[in-house]
This record gives C-alpha cells, sequence and structure tokens, in this order.
C-alpha cells in the first residue's frame, strides 16, 4: 500500500460502516464533538493532539483532541469540531478534508457524550494556539498506538479527581494520553485492522 492511499483508506473504511450513535438521555450527559486530525510529516502519518491548559473548565492538563460543547448555531456535529479546532489550534475548516466518524464515545469523568470526526490535515501547517485552552500541541505518530509500539499495558489503573479509572494508556513526550481520547484512538486503530499495520511496513 502507497502512503498516499491511506486518507482514501480510512475515507472507506468509516463509509461502509455505521457509526455508534450515544443518544444523551434526561439531561444527564453534554454533548461535544471533537476533531481527530491526521497529517503525513514526511513519511510518517500523525495525530494531532492538545495538551489542555490548567485554566478550562474541564479536563485540566489532559491530552485531548480538538474540540468542545455544542453550541445552538452549529449545524452538524462536523460544524462543531471544525469550529472547535479553527479556535483551539488556528487550523481553518477550509483546510481540512473529512473522512469520516467514528462512533460516538462517553468521558469517565465529565458526562459529555463525544462524537468524532477525522480528518486530514496539511501540513507543514502554521499552528495558532490559544493560550487559554490549550498549552501546547502533540504531533504524535501512529506507530505508538500500534500493538508492539510506545503503548503501555491493555488498561491502567489513573487516579484523577478522586477517582480511580481504568483506562487504555498511551505515553508520548513525556505525556500520558488516557480516557476518551485514548479510547477513540484504540478504536480507531481496531477499525483499520491490517491496513495500519501495512502502513507501518512502508515507513
Amino acid at each position: 500500500m502507497r502512503q498516499d492511499e491511506f486518507p482514501g483508506i480510512i475515507q472507506g473504511l468509516l463509509a461502509r460502516r455505521q457509526p455508534m450513535v450515544i443518544e444523551p438521555k434526561g439531561g444527564r450527559y453534554r454533548e461535544a464533538a471533537v476533531l481527530i486530525p491526521l497529517l503525513k510529516d514526511g513519511n510518517e502519518y500523525k495525530v494531532l493532539m492538545t495538551k489542555r491548559t490548567e485554566r478550562v473548565e474541564e479536563h485540566k492538563g489532559q491530552i485531548s483532541f480538538p474540540g468542545g460543547g455544542i453550541e445552538p448555531g452549529d449545524r452538524s456535529f462536523k460544524e462543531t469540531a471544525l469550529r472547535e479546532t479553527y479556535e483551539e489550534v488556528g487550523i481553518h475548516p477550509r483546510d481540512v478534508t473529512i473522512l469520516g466518524r467514528m462512533d460516538d464515545i462517553l468521558t469517565l469523568s465529565s458526562n459529555f457524550v463525544i462524537h468524532p470526526v477525522v480528518g486530514r490535515v496539511p501540513y507543514p501547517y502554521d499552528f495558532s494556539i490559544n493560550p487559554l485552552e490549550v498549552e501546547r500541541i502533540l504531533l504524535v505518530p501512529l506507530s505508538v498506538f500500534l500493538p508492539g509500539g510506545s503503548r503501555g499495558p491493555e488498561t491502567e489503573r489513573i487516579s484523577w479527581g478522586g477517582k480511580i479509572y481504568e483506562t487504555p494508556v498511551y505515553r508520548y513526550d513525556g505525556e500520558i494520553i488516557w480516557g476518551a481520547t485514548a479510547r477513540l484512538m484504540h478504536g480507531f486503530v481496531e477499525m483499520l485492522g491490517e491496513k495500519i499495520g501495512l502502513l507501518a511496513e512502508d515507513q
């Protein structure tokens, strides 16, 4: 498989499946959308993530995808994800090629239903960080999330906010990726199956 075929393969896989939708019932859950931004840095595909500041309301200091809560004027989950990505890291919506939707997921600690959208972003890119929300950007190689990469055990126990959570854990550049972000990447790699292994062989 040639590397330039990879985004098309992702788009095809997402188009052939029906994403699992979680309906927020009874006002218990809030809704948010995130972008899973893929980019090609040289010969390697990477995922853009952010380290949240201590000034945000939820998930302080955690590693996350760009995204946020759905606002009344948003016409779709895609629009929410693109708007929030532009606000947080300066990626203009016109520069994102949407590849499809992943399964909805629940956060463990903040009662959000997250609607994930996968998109291709050109690279290099002139990112512009919102210092109120984002401490720094991480460009995490997809190889980190492969079995045998630099991922941790299948699950670990993480202490957060006085509670213990069992979650997949990945480590990169001194940071711990856990919770909804780690579960989304675990699901993404599972969806790609052997295709992501072929990509790793090409690098």
